[in-house]
C-alpha cells in the first residue's frame, strides 16, 4: 500500500515583498524564499506549500488577508486559470517597472559586466488586442473550475476548445473571451465550437490521438488581413467541407482560409501539407512602406505594433550610414533585415526554417531590395570562418536568436569576426546575460533598451549594443 504524501504546512499572514522570475511573486518567510503565483508586493496572504526545498518553497494562495494598493482588478474572467496574461492584476507601470528590474539584474548577476545608463523600457502602445496570432486546441477533456465543480451543474459534454491548463498537457480551458486578439478572433472561435457541437464533431483526444477537431490557428495583421487555419486529425471530407463552407460564409472578413489534415503525433505544422479552402495563402503585414508576406508557417513578432518600435531601436543601435555589410542571424523570414536593408550596403540572413528563407527572399523581391542575401542552415554549421572569408566581414551583426540563446560555436565566430558593433535582440535576458559575459572579453555594453511586446506576462524583449573594447578598434 502506497503510503500517504504528507501535506505540507500553510503559512498565515505573509507579506510578499517582490516579485521574482517567471513573474512569481515572492516572500520571505523564516530566511527562505517563497514563490507564489498571482500575487503583488504588499498583498498579505495565506500560503499553501506545494513544494518544499532547503532554500526555497514554492506555493499558492489559499486567502488574502489584505490587498495591496498596487493591485489592480483582473479584467479577463479566465484569469488564475488560463495559462496566460499572468500579471493582469498589476497595473502596467508596475509591470513595466519589474520588466525593466528583471533585465538588470539578469545582466548584472549573470553577465556581470558593467552597465552604462539603461534606457527607460518601452511600453506597449495596446496593452489589449495586442496580438497577431492565437492557436487553441479541441479536447475532449475540458478543465472544470472550482466554481464549476461545487456548482450542481451536470457536465454532460466535456468537449473544449481554448488554451491547455499549464502542467495538464490533455486538459483544456474553454475560452469564452480572450483579451489578446482582435475580438473578431472571439467570434471565428466561438463559431466553429458551436457549429462542430450542434453538428456532433468530435472534439480530440490527446492522450488516445483520436477525433476529428484538432487545432484552430487564427493569425491577423496591422492592416485587417485574417488568416483561419482549421487542423483536422481524421480525414473526414464531407464533415471537413461542411465546416470549411461554413465558415466562409459567415465571416467574408477572412482574407485565407486553409485546412491541413494533421495525423502526427505531436501539433506541429511545419512539416505538413496546408491547402487553401478560399482566398490566398497569405497575409499581408505593412511597417514603414514596406510588405511583409505571411504565410501560415511564417514566424512574425505577434506583436505588430510594438515589433515596428522594437525594429526601430536596432536600427538605431546599427547606426548604419549605407557603407555597412550587415550580418543579421536568426533572421526568420527576414523582417529585421529587410527593415534594415535600405540604410546598409548588404545585408547576409541567415536562419535554421528553410521555408522561413524562402519568405524571407520573397519579402525582399516584394519591396524591390536587392542588397539582401539568405542562407538556410544551423547557425553554428552555416557561420563559420570559411563562410566570412566568402561573403565578407560585417561591420555590424544583428542577432535575434531563440531562447536558449546562441551556441558558443556561434559566439567563437563572432568573436573572430570582430565586427564594429553587435546589436544582441532576446526574448530571454537570462541567456542574453549568459552570452554576454562570453562576448565581453572584446565587447562592452554601450546602450541597453528593453521592448515589452508582451503585456500582462513577465516576458521582455531586450536589446543591447555592443561596440568593440578600444584596443581592437582599426
Amino acid at each position: 500500500m502506497a503510503r500517504k504524501k504528507k501535506q505540507l504546512p500553510i503559512l498565515e499572514n505573509i507579506l510578499i515583498t517582490d516579485v521574482a522570475a517567471e513573474g512569481k511573486a515572492i516572500a520571505k518567510v523564516d530566511g527562505r524564499a517563497v514563490f507564489i503565483p498571482f500575487a503583488v508586493p504588499g498583498d498579505v496572504v495565506d500560503i499553501q506549500l506545494t513544494r518544499k526545498k532547503n532554500s526555497f518553497a514554492e506555493g499558492r494562495v489559499i486567502r488574502f488577508e489584505k490587498y495591496s494598493e498596487d493591485r489592480t482588478e483582473p479584467f479577463c474572467i479566465h484569469f488564475g486559470v488560463c495559462g496566460g496574461c499572468k500579471w493582469q492584476m498589476l497595473p502596467y507601470e508596475g509591470q513595466l517597472k519589474h520588466k525593466q528590474q528583471q533585465v538588470i539584474d539578469n545582466l548584472e548577476r549573470i553577465g556581470k559586466v558593467d552597465l552604462p545608463g539603461v534606457n527607460s523600457i518601452l511600453g506597449a502602445p495596446d496593452t489589449i488586442f495586442y496580438r497577431n496570432k492565437l492557436e487553441f486546441t479541441f479536447s475532449n477533456k475540458k478543465w472544470l473550475t472550482e466554481a464549476q465543480i461545487s456548482s450542481s451543474e451536470a457536465f454532460d459534454n466535456m468537449n473544449a476548445l481554448g488554451f491547455h491548463i499549464p502542467g495538464m498537457f490533455d486538459k483544456v480551458l474553454d475560452i469564452d473571451k480572450c483579451w489578446l486578439q482582435d475580438d473578431l478572433s472571439n467570434q471565428i472561435r466561438n463559431a466553429v465550437r458551436e457549429f462542430c457541437l450542434e453538428n456532433g464533431y468530435s472534439f480530440f483526444d490527446l492522450r488516445d490521438q483520436t477525433g476529428l477537431m484538432r487545432t484552430l490557428i487564427i493569425r491577423n495583421s496591422s492592416i485587417g488581413e485574417w488568416m483561419v487555419i482549421v487542423v483536422f486529425y481524421d480525414e473526414d471530407r464531407e464533415k471537413r467541407e461542411k465546416l470549411m463552407s461554413y465558415i466562409a460564409e459567415k465571416f467574408p472578413q477572412i482574407t485565407s482560409l486553409l485546412y491541413i489534415v494533421n495525423q502526427k503525433a505531436n501539433d506541429t505544422i511545419t512539416d505538413q501539407e496546408v491547402i487553401t479552402w478560399r482566398g490566398r495563402d497569405h497575409i499581408y503585414e505593412e511597417m514603414e512602406g514596406l510588405k511583409f508576406k505571411i504565410g501560415p508557417k511564417s514566424f512574425f513578432q505577434t506583436n505588430s505594433k510594438q515589433a515596428y518600435n522594437l525594429y526601430k531601436v536596432v536600427r538605431d543601435f546599427a547606426q548604419l550610414t549605407g557603407e555597412e555589410t550587415v550580418y543579421d542571424l536568426y533572421t526568420g523570414t527576414g523582417s529585421i533585415a529587410n527593415f534594415v536593408a535600405r540604410n546598409a550596403k548588404k545585408v547576409i540572413g541567415i536562419e535554421y526554417v528553410p521555408e522561413a528563407i524562402y519568405d524571407a527572399h520573397e519579402n525582399s523581391r516584394l519591396n524591390g531590395i536587392d542588397n539582401t542575401i539568405f542562407f538556410a542552415g544551423d547557425m553554428k554549421d552555416v557561420l563559420t570562418a570559411d563562410f566570412i572569408a566568402e561573403h565578407g566581414r560585417p561591420d555590424v551583426i544583428i542577432t535575434d536568436p531563440p531562447r536558449a540563446g546562441m551556441h558558443d560555436d556561434v559566439i567563437d565566430t563572432i568573436l573572430l569576426a570582430v565586427p564594429q558593433h553587435i546589436v544582441y535582440v532576446s526574448c530571454n535576458p537570462a541567456t542574453q546575460a549568459r552570452d554576454l559575459s562570453l562576448l565581453d572579453i572584446r565587447y562592452k555594453v554601450t546602450r541597453v533598451q528593453s521592448v515589452d511586446m508582451f503585456p500582462h506576462t513577465h516576458h521582455v524583449e531586450n536589446v543591447l549594443l555592443l561596440e568593440k573594447r578600444e584596443y581592437l578598434r582599426d
